[in-house]
């Protein structure tokens, strides 16, 4: 119950980091309007501070609530407070803890605000039902669930055969959030001992997601793995080694500068989050402006039935939804890999992670063991966690609540026959909701979306980081009031600033609309001379083609000026399926792609790219402790050569409908390429064909180094950034938390593609970059300075990489070139071509 009557407030908005960032324990806080400190829950008083400004209870099921009054009030030393009760006393509930001179504390401490905090919070979730304005001892203020057994418990290795790694500090500026934390839990989930992840006196299941994050591990703690059971001693080895390694991380470069969010819930005529009332501040998660109408955007779960008779048959549907809800993800994992950012697409990945936390699962069972029905059970289980998630104090892993809830109502729509369609959109919809999960964001038609805010969230959660993606400006943690907006108010969202402004002003709307037309001329224009050739001012030509995925994605390339296509990624044809595509099929596909492309025009198609990380369910692989490392490329595909020789015949046979041509992906050895090719010349001479150029990807520095040995006959060389970046500086691409660090421009990779195309045209090989490098704008001058041939880009970025190109002058691009190969790091490579942006003529 409330201990004193007034307005409540947020621990958040506190001015004390002890209780605002919750080291203290979770809560809430009041401005008081009587002085009167009133017991909020029967039991012991535990401690009652010397200075009577503090004083902590302890109910019957061991929880401990500490109710502060004011900040700094230690300082007065006794004076202004009365004590009603000592340490040992039993009280009640309303019972009188002590009262305070309101006159005297408010003019001699820094705030009147009385702290109400729970600090056993192990185990423990917190409901916060009411705002505004309570009275003490007739209001509920907290909620609070202490279960029996705690999910951690679970994981209690027995102490006598229990085996302990040596300390592991981590460094990693964000601590051990989702992404490092899933790793750890699938690393762990391998092992057949009980395994725990030990920071001081708390630990965590290390095979449950949530309860790693719960852990809430910052930078500089120190952690011990402990296991028992039958491979204890190989648990510890390589937990040890997975957490060290997950603990040099780094903030994502993805991740927006964090801006402040308003206080919530300040008491009636104090100051509000911002002088104009129409203006609403949050968070700054998604960069841009826009102008359009609110759009209130509602969810709620399912209706479900509470119990159900059969134990065995609501276990099975859960199981049966579980592996459905697996295959939704994957599609819409490769659905996002192909069409738009794969690295984006490792989001659902982690979701998959969540379906299979053990702590969430044995929730749910234990529940449907206890009569509850499936849907019931797996509804309690996920709210349960993501409640938890929500409220700890780390922002990231706070955000990570909104992907457990987008997990746990796309098993319950399965669960109850439930279709989730998205709401009708209208044309310019500014979408407002209480958050936003990331299968929503990448579902949202982005014809119709001007912008989104979240009251929920940061720039750090999964919907931030795909609005980045889709090119949504976005606010997160906005003000609440954003709620109440009318559908169809007309609103400016400012994603960079974190400000939604509400019936915003002539002249505002004038300044954004100018913005976007001046973008729009701009595009307008670009597109307008797509069709003419990338040549630079002294007339460089330099070939512009496009890497897709599949037939809708070629049927876009001539339209926006595209030259031809620079990779194939034949993987859209393999993903989604039980068995492999046959020879007829591949053909029948590859020959449409080459007839849309049109004649005359090159298609390079890529032979099958999976791996230890891409795996394929008719393609069994054992699991492999570095996939980027094992079998993936040209080793997969030298593996299963039935799986080679039908693609190379279908590729082969499609060269009928036009110009293609094939290339194989990780070569790194000359054996490599020497086998790959004998397959190739097998599958032609078995149709009795003629020869289609045949070349390599560079995406190692082993190719790059030998580049004039493998042009004695390799055709060509497509050089993909990405994989050569992460294989040059030893860095995962797949891991964000590595990305300001994982950049192209680093001159130890530009010196590798300067190689590459050296060794190539010693021969008179072309040479293409097809990574993200080449739709960089920053990096176009250097690769022509290069000498590359071919930029192969995204589908949308031809007009504008064709229209940057038009203004440069070789001789210039050669300039900076040379200057960044003379770099010692990417960041002064890019700062040189700010400098020299000028090297259009």
């Amino acid at each position: 119950m409330a201990p004193v009557s007034g307005v409540l407030v947020p621990l958040s908005a506190v001015p004390d980091p002890a209780f605002a960032e919750k080291l203290v324990g979770d809560g809430i806080a009041i401005d008081p309007v009587t002085n009167r400190i009133l017991a909020p829950c029967s039991g012991v008083v535990a401690q009652a501070h010397s200075s009577g400004h503090a004083i902590t209870i302890r109910t019957e099921y061991g929880i401990e609530v500490l109710i502060h009054v004011g900040l700094d009030t230690v300082m007065l030393k006794g004076r202004g407070f009365t004590p009603h009760a000592r340490a040992g006393d039993v009280v009640r509930t309303g019972d009188l803890l002590l009262s305070f001179d309101a006159d005297l504390v408010a003019t001699q401490a820094r705030s009147l605000l009385t702290e109400v905090v729970v600090t056993t919070m192990e185990g423990v979730t917190l409901g916060m039902p009411r705002s505004g304005m309570v009275s003490g001892g007739r209001d509920v203020v907290l909620e609070v669930w202490h279960p029996v057994g705690t999910p951690e418990a679970a994981s209690e290795p027995a102490g006598a055969g229990t085996i302990s790694s040596d300390p592991v500090v981590i460094s990693n500026p964000t601590g051990l959030h989702a992404r490092p934390a899933a790793v750890i839990a699938s690393r762990a989930r391998q092992f057949k001992s009980a395994i725990r992840l030990v920071r001081g006196d708390r630990h965590a299941n290390a095979k449950s997601l949530t309860s790693l994050m719960a852990l809430e591990v910052e930078a500089g703690d120190a952690v011990i793995i402990e296991a028992s059971g039958e491979d204890a001693s190989q648990a510890v080895a390589v937990l040890s080694r997975v957490v060290a390694e997950e603990a040099r991380d780094a903030v994502p470069a993805d991740v927006p500068a964090r801006v402040s969010a308003p206080v919530r819930g300040t008491a009636p005529g104090s100051a509000s989050s911002s002088a104009d009332p129409k203006r609403l501040t949050g968070v700054a998660a998604s960069p841009g402006v826009a102008l359009g109408r609110i759009f209130q955007w509602r969810q709620q779960d399912a209706p479900v039935i509470e119990r159900a008779a059969d134990q065995v048959r609501e276990r099975r549907q859960l199981d049966q939804a579980l592996g459905e809800a697996h295959a939704q993800l994957d599609a819409l994992q490769q659905r996002l890999a192909t069409h738009a950012d794969a690295d984006k697409a490792a989001i659902f990945s982690a979701h998959k992670e969540l379906l299979e936390d053990p702590d969430l699962l044995d929730g749910a069972v234990d529940a449907i063991q206890g009569g509850a029905s499936a849907a019931f059970a797996w509804q309690q289980a996920y709210r349960a966690q993501a409640d938890r998630l929500a409220r700890l104090s780390n922002e990231m892993l706070a955000a990570r609540a909104g992907d457990l809830r987008d997990v746990g109502r796309r098993v319950l729509r399965i669960l109850t026959g439930t279709t989730h369609a998205p709401p009708e959109l209208p044309a310019d919809a500014i979408i407002v909701a209480e958050d936003l999960t990331p299968s929503d964001t990448a579902s949202l038609d982005r014809g119709r979306v001007r912008g989104l805010c979240t009251t929920g969230g940061g720039g750090t959660s999964h919907a931030a980081i795909l609005a980045r993606a889709l090119g949504l400006p976005a606010v997160a943690a906005i003000d609440p009031r954003a709620l109440e907006l009318p559908d169809g108010t007309r609103a400016m969202i400012d994603g960079s600033r974190g400000i939604l402004q509400i019936e915003p002003s002539d002249d505002e709307q004038a300044g954004v609309a100018a913005r976007q037309e001046r973008n729009k001329s701009r595009r307008a224009a670009e597109l307008t001379s797509a069709q003419e050739p990338a040549a630079t001012t002294d007339g460089h030509r330099v070939e512009i083609v496009v890497n897709i995925g599949d037939l809708t994605d070629a049927r876009q390339v001539v339209p926006l000026g595209g030259e031809g296509v620079g990779l194939l990624r034949t993987e859209f044809l393999f993903f989604n399926r039980q068995e492999p595509p046959d020879e007829d099929e591949q053909a029948r596909i590859y020959e449409d792609i080459v007839r849309a492309i049109g004649p005359g025009r090159l298609v390079v198609v890529r032979a099958l790219d999976v791996g230890g990380d891409k795996p394929l369910p008719y393609l069994p692989m054992a699991p492999e402790e570095n996939p980027f490392l094992g079998e993936r490329g040209i080793r997969m595909l030298l593996n299963r050569p039935d799986v080679l020789r039908t693609q190379l015949r279908a590729i082969v046979r499609a060269s009928a409908a036009g110009r293609i041509c094939v290339m194989f992906p990780m070569i790194a050895t000359m054996e490599e390429w020497s086998a790959a090719r004998a397959h190739y010349e097998e599958a032609r001479a078995s149709l009795g064909a003629s020869p289609i150029p045949v070349g390599i990807m560079v995406e190692t520095p082993a190719a790059a180094l030998l580049a004039e040995q493998f042009a004695r006959d390799a055709d060509f060389f497509s050089i993909g950034t990405n994989d050569l970046t992460q294989y040059t500086l030893a860095m995962d691409r797949t891991n964000p938390r590595l990305a300001p660090a994982l950049d192209a421009l680093h001159p130890a990779v530009l010196r590798l593609i300067d190689q590459t195309v050296r060794g190539a045209h010693a021969r008179q090989r072309w040479v293409g970059v097809c990574g993200s490098l080449a739709s960089d704008p920053q990096a176009v001058p250097i690769l022509i300075g290069l000498g590359v041939d071919e930029l192969s880009v995204s589908v949308p970025a031809v007009p504008a990489i064709k229209a940057q190109i038009r203004r440069l002058r070789l001789s210039t691009c050669r300039d900076v070139a040379a200057r960044a190969l003379a770099a010692a790091a990417a960041s002064e490579v890019r700062a040189l071509v700010e400098e020299d942006d000028d090297g259009a003529a």
